[in-house]
């Protein structure tokens, strides 16, 4: 992370606001990410566990908070394990936190070295009946690795088997569900950098350019106007490959007539957006680009329109199911007669729309949240919807960030052009000037 957006008020009400979660006499324990390696003495760019960024702000490998709000001594309620500084290290890697910046940043008044932490917890879970560990907890989430969460939860259970263990992650799950004012406003200067970036992209795109071209276009103009990097590995899909969900070889030559969908957004300070756009390459699109673009710009719309409180992420995507059989029949790919002989199993709006049309944004891509929770004010969900035609070579996919809000939703990037007409203006524009 490039510096330190929130004060440590904000990282301290968030702890404040997870004990009071807790049971009596827990100790709380949250573990950093791992440095990942790449290959050779080479690592990843290191990115933090999400839980342990809200609670701390400390962007540091080798890191664990622990809370034991119960314990005697004071000192001890709140303490980060940290590497401590090291120059031959520093010389190498860069600066790490010494304990005076360490607290700056978090709020957290002890810090200790981390190879402290094992005889630590003899201390700390004497004064503790329950141990919550936080482990990452995703659905989505199929990794064989031994993270340092899963190797700390294993030597905890081993060396202190009679206490009762509890999962931390539902209930910072809880907390980060409702984003707050400075969460909300990080997430909108996102989607700003991410605005920017689409405006370049409707200014290049050009038939005989690489799709990888465009990629670094996109990259170019989220790192320029200072953006941790892309929320995720960009898609530039030209084409067929736009019938691809998560393509991102993004090597094809981008051909004239063709479409290119966009999926794309900027990371800034942890936080992230999310955006989709589908562009022609020409200019114009066809008559029959323009006929589907508007079939997934109305079903945007009337998704956008329920995203209110009470309404799950399972009801919305029940309800997208009936304004997209009601499209599909209008575009001819298949009839209200093929709808009432269709295998309940295999529903037929799913051959041109096989994901879901929403999910909860935040510290991750595919935020924290269940599909069965009623939404509430404060929550910030993608409305995705798309249509993939494999026959015709074609995907379009439009995708903003909406806010949840007592009464209507709140579209986070309602300046990001959507409209056929303006993107044909912009484009064509451009290749005027040109």
């Amino acid at each position: 992370m490039k510096r330190i957006f929130f004060p440590c008020a904000f990282h301290a009400e968030n702890r404040k606001k997870l004990i009071n979660l807790l049971p009596s006499k827990s100790l709380a324990l949250v573990f950093s990410n791992d440095r990942m390696p790449r290959s050779g003495d080479l690592y990843f760019p290191f990115r933090q566990n999400s839980d342990l960024f809200y609670l701390s702000g400390i962007v540091q490998a080798k890191t664990i908070l622990a809370l034991c709000p119960a314990h005697p001594q004071p000192e001890y309620r709140e303490i980060l394990f940290m590497l401590q500084p090291d120059a031959a290290r520093e010389t190498r890697e860069g600066h790490r936190l010494t304990g005076e910046e360490a607290t700056a940043v978090s709020g957290v008044k002890t810090v200790m070295d981390v190879e402290h932490f094992r005889w630590m917890m003899d201390d700390l879970a004497c004064s503790s009946d329950h141990i919550y560990a936080d482990i990452e907890e995703n659905v989505k989430r199929d990794s064989e690795l031994r993270t340092f969460d899963l190797r700390a939860a294993g030597w905890l259970k081993s060396r202190f088997p009679l206490h009762r263990y509890g999962r931390l992650a539902t209930l910072t799950a809880q907390l980060r569900f409702v984003k707050q004012p400075e969460e909300i406003q990080m997430i909108r200067s996102a989607c700003e950098i991410t605005r920017t970036a689409f405006d370049r992209i409707l200014g290049r795109t050009a038939a005989g350019m690489n799709e990888y071209e465009l990629e670094a276009e996109l990259t170019f103009e989220i790192l320029r106007n200072g953006a941790t990097g892309h929320a995720f590995p960009p898609i530039v899909a030209s084409g067929k490959n736009a019938c691809v969900l998560h393509y991102n070889d993004n090597n094809r030559m981008i051909c004239d007539g063709e479409l290119v969908l966009f999926d794309f957004g900027a990371e800034l300070a942890g936080y992230n957006s999310d955006c989709s756009r589908t562009i022609p390459v020409s200019g114009r699109f066809s008559a029959r680009q323009r006929q589907l673009y508007e079939a997934v710009l109305r079903v945007f719309r009337n998704v956008r329109a329920i995203m209110k409180p009470g309404m799950s992420i399972e009801q919305i995507n029940l309800q997208t199911r009936r304004f997209w059989e009601e499209e599909h029949v209008r575009l001819g790919l298949y009839s209200m007669e093929d709808l009432r002989r269709q295998d309940a199993d295999k529903p037929l709006f799913r051959k041109y729309f096989m994901h879901g049309v929403t999910h909860t944004l935040g510290l991750d891509v595919h935020d924290v949240g269940d599909r069965r929770q009623p939404l509430q004010p404060g929550a910030i969900l993608t409305c995705e919807p798309g249509i993939y035609i494999p026959e015709e070579g074609t995907g379009i996919r439009l995708e903003n960030d909406i806010l949840i809000t007592p009464s209507e939703p709140i579209d986070l990037m309602e300046d990001i052009p959507v409209e056929p007409d303006e993107i044909e203006e912009r484009m064509m524009t451009r290749i005027i000037e040109n």
